[in-house]
């Protein structure tokens, strides 16, 4: 798996209880994995399926969060993307995987219709 996306998360992500809100992380999933959709295929994308996700450890402000991906199905017109995401705790350096989840982006033209999916010819990114 490639890495996506690395980001220190900051106080104004948390919860009640000091912890990284949920949605945050789904958040930067979702960008990462579009990230990874787009460097495989000159398209535009939509995200129309996450399947189950479930948090294993917490986040915690000031945490190194990475997320991974890799393209694990193709069709037409979708691709599929699978993720992973690991904290690196700012005090320990101890590495945990927070969460993974499989994400379905479909290509879309200008006009939000569904359209085939185009491989990118400069690959080396």
């Amino acid at each position: 798996m490639r890495e996506y996306l690395k980001i220190t998360l900051l106080p104004k992500d948390t919860n009640m209880h000091g912890t990284i809100f949920g949605g945050v992380i789904m958040s930067h999933l979702d960008l990462a994995a579009a990230q990874c959709a787009r460097d495989n295929f000159d398209n535009k994308f939509v995200t129309i399926f996450i399947n189950e996700m479930s948090f294993r450890h917490p986040v915690y402000v000031g945490d190194l969060v990475r997320f991974y991906g890799e393209i694990v199905k193709t069709s037409q017109t979708a691709v599929t993307v699978k993720m992973a995401v690991d904290a690196q705790h700012f005090d320990t350096r101890e590495i945990n995987r927070v969460t993974d989840a499989q994400l379905v982006f479909v290509a879309v033209d200008d006009q939000g219709r569904k359209t085939r999916l185009v491989p990118r010819r400069d690959r080396n990114i």
